[in-house]
């Protein structure tokens, strides 16, 4: 597979970006100030946020909702607003689950959201926006999180999955109308690629999958969880193959399923030219308990700088993103102290290792 990459970066190696919410003209100083060239923006949703950003107003967000796309003038505005602070708005970090959830599930109104979707493909294109992230997990199920106040380096607050601590996870959540079969989630799953990726592929836009977090387990809630394990990824890959879609590589999910070198599973996919942005994040512990940290905790699960140098190794010249960060002393809901680490020590390690 050779993954399409926009003129605007193909001449670039690997580096760092962020994702963030708001573009607001601060907000996008001080990512360039951090050390950053490239953002992802986390969509709003007109009734509410799911992930607190302060200064995420209709004027510096992007809107997305079943019904609900961006129209061309408001993706160029916005590629444009981050251009004049010398940054590449490389694309949408995901889609929320108002967006594919009659689809994963099959339900009526899955062409209504179907269709959301491929407008969305379609204007980002057209914008010169070349990635679309997205996820494929069920909500209302359990958290993703049990806790967001675990103490970690020096007190800083994280967050943590314990199942233990879920009354009964594996039976069927209240007011779901019947138990799903892992069967059906995978046939509804292919039929959605074979409907939007050529869409994608003539709007020269990559689709990017992300795993289900917490992963490993094969349903919670009475909904199957497919994106829990390397296969998978594997099957997702080949189901449709297209040089428009691969793997928005979630380093954190992959280090919380036991048994797994998340090295290996870099190399494996970076071979198959199947990586499209990476979430630098990681975790101490594995399914069914673990909690995140600090990327340059020596406890935590994987060795950041043989990842680093395992994407080298590959070739993989995208974006590596800090995902989820620490909640430090006298941080912001964003997480402006958190992430200026996180991008400092991935930027210093990626800088290492470009000049071995």
């Amino acid at each position: 597979m050779t993954r399409p990459t926009p003129a605007t970066t193909a001449d670039l190696p690997m580096r760092v970006g962020v994702r963030t919410r708001t573009l607001a003209d601060d907000r996008l100083a001080y990512c360039k100030q951090i050390g950053v060239d490239d953002v992802f923006v986390d969509h709003r949703l007109p009734r509410g946020d799911i992930f607190t950003d302060e200064g995420s107003d209709d004027e510096t967000t992007i809107t997305i909702d079943e019904g609900v796309v961006p129209s061309v003038s408001e993706l160029v505005e916005a590629r444009e607003r981050a251009a004049e602070h010398g940054l590449r708005f490389m694309g949408i970090q995901s889609l929320n689950y108002n967006v594919y959830g009659k689809i994963m599930l099959g339900k009526a109104g899955r062409d209504d959201q179907l269709e959301t979707i491929t407008e969305l493909v379609r204007n980002l294109g057209e914008a010169d926006v070349p990635i679309l992230g997205y996820q494929w997990n069920p909500r209302g199920v359990v958290p993703m999180r049990t806790s967001e106040s675990t103490p970690v380096r020096g007190g800083a607050a994280s967050s943590e999955f314990d199942i233990e601590s879920l009354d009964d996870p594996y039976e069927p959540v209240e007011n779901l109308e019947r138990e799903f079969t892992e069967a059906e989630l995978w046939e509804h799953y292919e039929r959605f690629l074979a409907e939007v990726l050529p869409v994608a592929e003539e709007a020269g836009v990559t689709m990017a999958l992300h795993p289900a977090d917490p992963p490993t387990v094969e349903q919670l809630g009475g909904i199957p969880r497919l994106f829990r394990d390397v296969s998978a990824f594997e099957r997702a890959m080949d189901a449709v193959p297209s040089d428009n879609h691969g793997l928005k590589l979630c380093l954190g999910c992959f280090s919380e399923m036991p048994d797994v070198a998340v090295d290996e599973v870099v190399r494996t996919f970076g071979e198959r030219d199947d990586i499209v942005f990476v979430h630098f994040r990681d975790v101490v512990g594995t399914w069914p308990s673990f909690k995140e940290t600090f990327l340059d905790d020596e406890n935590s699960n994987f060795d950041e700088r043989a990842v680093m140098q395992t994407l080298h190794d590959v070739g993989f010249s995208g974006v590596v993103v800090p995902d989820h960060v620490p909640d430090v002393v006298g941080d912001t809901d964003w997480g402006h102290r958190g992430r200026a680490q996180a991008v400092g020590y991935l930027n210093g390690l990626n800088r290492c290792l470009r000049s071995d």
